[in-house]
């Protein structure tokens, strides 16, 4: 098993479900005062902790391919990823895609959900060679370990790279919302229908105290690194489903470095409107549905959107909100296509007792 318990909200008591908004409105009335947290440590036995015995070093990105080991700066002090040797890709080989839907701190669903595919071994340790996998954003908010999540995720990384294949993860907008939950707190912003706060935004939104009380530095820094989109095997990868990352660039690279640049500079009403552009959805849905993808398609590239954010049963109108708060629990077997086939719909509404979906792409439907 993975160190630790793998029992949701070990030791961090009952998971705390707060009211969220179905869209991400925010009252110009909700200013909520900032309470001080205190940064804990890591805790070295967690499931999901990435580096029990510190912080990674300056420059480390989880997203960077040819990662074989990480190095803490002095010598014989370095995390030692141990590879199979009957794992090794071959010299010019690609391993199989898969992608992952969001996880929103559900650590436990993620662990059991990656295993299945083999991913990872019984001990929670990359277990797929030169496969290589994608997270499509949202790892915290609404569940009982986000941080975990992140640690895992981090971990896997590295693991995955010294092993030939990667693993790596895009920007969601509970990214956006911890990011600037934790950077601007009850600072006023413009939210185009008066003054709201990223604070309280994340405490409508799911925000868990436990996930802030551990939120350290390098999880920011990972967080705010992310891309917003990419392209793998003509298969268009986003978080959300909307043509708003069309406001941010007319390539891939200048919509990523777009994203970057707002995060990098900091001013809370441009990063509330980068928040607030990613968690429009729906653009994929009815009748205008296949243009909106193709519309994105043609700028970017790909035959095929893959897409979080809109959990399937919300995208079908199966239950009203999000969070299914009517007590619904919705059948999911596996990934929704639709848009006359073009779009691939991933979340699976974990957090309305739904499925965490890990899918290997392409997709035969």
């Amino acid at each position: 098993m993975v160190e630790g318990s793998m029992t949701q909200g070990a030791g961090q008591g009952p998971v705390v479900r707060t009211a969220t908004l179905r869209d991400f409105r925010v009252p110009p009335y909700a200013q909520v005062p900032v309470q001080s947290h205190t940064q804990d440590p890591i805790h070295s036995g967690h499931p999901g902790n990435a580096f029990p015995e510190g912080e990674p070093p300056e420059g480390y990105t989880p997203t960077a391919r040819d990662l074989p080991v990480i190095s803490r700066g002095g010598p014989g002090d370095t995390v030692q990823i141990h590879v199979d040797p009957d794992d090794a890709p071959a010299p010019d080989g690609r391993g199989p895609l898969y992608v992952v839907g969001d996880v929103h701190g559900y650590l436990d669903e993620l662990v059991a959900a990656l295993a299945a595919k083999g991913l990872i071994d019984a001990d929670g340790h990359w277990a797929a060679g030169n496969a290589r996998l994608w997270f499509l954003g949202d790892f915290t908010d609404r569940g009982p370990d986000g941080i975990g999540v992140i640690d895992l995720v981090m971990r896997l990384s590295a693991e995955a790279a010294a092993a030939g294949g990667y693993c790596k993860a895009l920007m969601g907008n509970h990214e956006l919302l911890l990011i600037g939950a934790k950077r601007f707190g009850d600072t006023p912003v413009n939210s185009g229908a008066g003054t709201a706060t990223f604070q309280a935004a994340w405490l409508l939104n799911g925000g868990q105290k436990t996930d802030m009380d551990r939120l350290q530095e390098v999880h920011l820094q990972w967080m705010a690194r992310l891309d917003a989109i990419v392209e793998e095997d003509s298969h268009l990868l986003l978080h959300s489903d909307t043509t708003a990352y069309l406001d941010y660039g007319s390539t891939i690279a200048d919509v990523n470095d777009t994203v970057h640049a707002v995060l990098t500079r900091g001013d809370a009403d441009e990063c509330w409107d980068l928040f607030r552009k990613f968690t429009k959805r729906f653009a994929f849905r009815d009748e205008g549905g296949p243009e909106a993808v193709r519309e994105l398609l043609s700028a970017y590239g790909g035959r095929r959107i893959v897409h979080g954010h809109s959990p399937i049963p919300y995208l079908l109108g199966e239950v009203g909100t999000e969070d299914g708060e009517d007590g619904e629990r919705p059948v999911v077997e596996g990934p929704h296509v639709y848009a006359d086939g073009l779009a691939i719909a991933m979340d699976g509404g974990v957090t309305m007792a739904g499925k965490l979906l890990v899918q290997q792409l392409p997709l035969t439907d």
